[in-house]
């Protein structure tokens, strides 16, 4: 009886016995290695390689508990939410996904194609490194996933049966406590300050009522808009790159809510990118950055619309106006997550390296508070945000309130 007929949390050796077991990519001489690399707040990670050959493989496996901390009691069928979630994202944009190779619901695993050719694009943002054709593949990846995914193009009850597939309640609250309630809070012992920017965070946004009005609105739309299958936590550590590629990976967090969620996770961790290049004053970097938050939005509107046109298949969503109203929903909900996710990212319990690495603390803090008088703006004048142009105005505007420059 094989000893992977029921759960256990593996170490490097046991994986590379299960890798013997479970799959038929490696030859009969190979000489496995096996190393830990995971580096996210979840799950553990595994790369296997044939010493002797070079092929290699990914084995993800999920504990019952978070990573980040033991506080986070977890179901493991988050492995089979990614694995599927893969699958599918796989048949919608072809080739901007990782292959998955197979999943185990017993160890609660699956086995992916390898991507250590590619760089995990927080830590080449951290290099200060641009990526050209970013802005056209992950446009391309959220549209197709999130339209095609959406009432507007599937039929209703197959969209309903994919609803309640994805059903993922446990990763959900996790986002609805650390995205939408806890930054905002100071009640609570999970928030981490920055020493010296304590006073100013408490003033800013835990004494802003109006604020907090905004945030629970979009807690309450998050929670109840089962728009489109989402990634859920589409943020530059979550995707692999290289100069004329792009992989996304970990869809763990996938469930249906509101469209707007996944663009704004990546706009704000590209302003993520900016606030650190700006501290570190490389403005060819920042400008490039500024340049595909503009491309972002600006190309994901266009083939919105175009693939919209191409495939709705809703007799009343091809009513006059409705596909213009139907967008601007989308870019109001896309401003405000891009002001959530700033937000925690500061103040709650998950950073960022590309602020918690500025090591001058007065650089630092002066990022922090950019970052954040933004993402009021961000918050509470989501639908004014129509263009790329508009996002980067905004945070520029920011920057000059925080340096205390004027305005124009």
């Amino acid at each position: 009886m094989s000893r992977f007929s029921s759960y256990f949390l593996m170490n490097t050796d046991d994986v590379i016995d299960y890798v013997k077991e479970k799959l038929t990519i490696f030859r009969e001489d190979a000489e496995l290695t096996c190393k830990e690399i995971g580096d996210g707040n979840l799950n553990y990670v595994f790369r296997v390689v044939d010493e002797k050959h070079g092929d290699s493989v990914i084995i993800k496996q999920a504990g019952h508990t978070a990573r980040i901390s033991d506080e986070f009691k977890l179901s493991t069928d988050r492995i089979r939410i990614e694995s599927n979630v893969l699958l599918l994202q796989d048949k919608l944009s072809p080739g901007l996904v990782p292959t998955v190779l197979l999943f185990d619901d017993v160890m609660s695993s699956c086995a992916m194609e390898d991507l250590s050719d590619y760089t995990i694009m927080r830590t080449a943002l951290l290099n200060h490194e641009t990526f050209p054709a970013f802005a056209d593949h992950i446009t391309t990846f959220m549209v197709n996933n999130l339209l095609l995914t959406s009432d507007v193009v599937m039929e209703h009850k197959a969209k309903k049966e994919l609803v309640k597939q994805y059903i993922n309640t446990e990763l959900c609250e996790i986002t609805e406590d650390l995205v939408y309630t806890e930054p905002f809070y100071d009640n609570n012992n999970r928030n981490e300050l920055t020493p010296g920017n304590e006073e100013w965070i408490k003033s800013t946004i835990y004494d802003d009522e109006d604020l907090k009005l905004e945030t629970a609105k979009l807690k309450f739309s998050f929670m109840n808009n089962a728009q489109a299958l989402l990634h859920g936590d589409l943020h530059t550590g979550s995707i692999f790159i290289k100069n004329d590629r792009t992989k996304v990976i970990d869809p763990e967090f996938a469930f249906y809510g509101p469209m707007g969620y996944d663009v704004g996770n990546v706009i704000a961790n590209l302003f993520f990118a900016w606030a650190n290049g700006n501290a570190n004053e490389n403005k060819n970097f920042t400008e490039w950055i500024e340049k595909t938050i503009e491309e972002v939005v600006d190309q994901f509107k266009e083939k919105f619309s175009y693939k919209w046109d191409q495939e709705v298949t809703e007799l009343t969503a091809k009513q006059a106006g409705f596909k213009e109203w139907y967008l601007d929903e989308v870019l109001a909900d896309t401003a405000a997550v891009t002001g959530l996710e700033l937000t925690r990212r500061i103040i709650g319990l998950a950073k960022v390296k590309d602020i918690s690495s500025i090591l001058d603390s007065n650089k630092r803090i002066e990022a922090e508070r950019i970052c954040l008088t933004a993402a009021i703006r961000f918050m509470k004048q989501r639908s004014q945000f129509t263009e790329g142009k508009d996002f980067v105005v905004a945070f520029k505007e920011a920057e000059k309130m925080v340096k205390g420059l004027k305005v124009m």
